[in-house]
C-alpha cells in the first residue's frame, strides 16, 4: 500500500488497544497533566502581581503636625498612670517594595520609651513615634478637633 492512498492503517484500524501485562495503567489525572501547559516562567504571574501591588508614600509631618504630636506625646506621658486609650494611626513600611500602609492600632498605653522613642501598648504593641500621623483619644478632647 503507497502512503497516498489514504488507507495505510486499515488493516490495525479496528484493532483492540494493547494493555500491558507488566505495568499498571496510569491514574487519568498523571495522563491529563502530560498534556498540562508548560510554565517556562516559574513565578512569573506572582511578579507581575507583586508589582501592581499599590503602596502609600510616607508623608513628611509640616512643623505644626510636628509640634501638636509632640504636645500630645507629652499629654500621655504625664497621664501613664491611667493607661490611657488612645487611636494611633502611623506609616507601617512595605517589606517587598518601596512605600508601605497607614495603619491605626488602638490600646492602652503602658509607657513611652524615650531610649527607642517607642508608645507602648499594654496588649504588647510598639510604635515608632517617628512614624505616627496622627493620634486621637479622650484625653485630647480638650484640644482642636484635629487632636481629638
Amino acid at each position: 500500500m503507497s502512503l497516498s492512498d489514504g488507507h495505510q492503517y486499515d488493516d490495525i484500524i479496528m484493532l483492540p488497544r494493547h494493555i500491558s501485562k507488566k505495568h499498571p495503567p496510569m491514574a487519568a489525572s498523571n495522563r491529563a497533566a502530560q498534556f498540562l501547559p508548560f510554565a517556562a516562567l516559574t513565578g512569573y504571574d506572582a511578579a507581575i502581581q507583586e508589582a501592581a501591588r499599590r503602596t502609600d508614600s510616607f508623608i513628611e509631618l509640616d512643623e505644626s503636625r510636628k509640634s501638636q504630636l509632640d504636645m500630645q506625646l507629652r499629654l500621655i506621658r504625664e497621664n501613664l498612670d491611667a493607661q490611657p486609650e488612645i487611636e494611633a494611626t502611623y506609616f507601617q513600611p512595605d517589606e517587598k517594595k518601596n512605600g508601605g500602609a497607614y495603619v491605626t492600632a488602638w490600646g492602652r498605653v503602658k509607657a513611652i520609651d524615650r531610649h527607642s522613642r517607642r508608645i507602648l501598648f499594654a496588649d504588647g504593641k510598639a510604635l515608632p513615634i517617628e512614624r505616627i500621623f496622627s493620634i486621637r483619644g479622650e484625653l485630647f478632647k480638650h484640644m482642636d478637633s484635629s487632636g481629638a
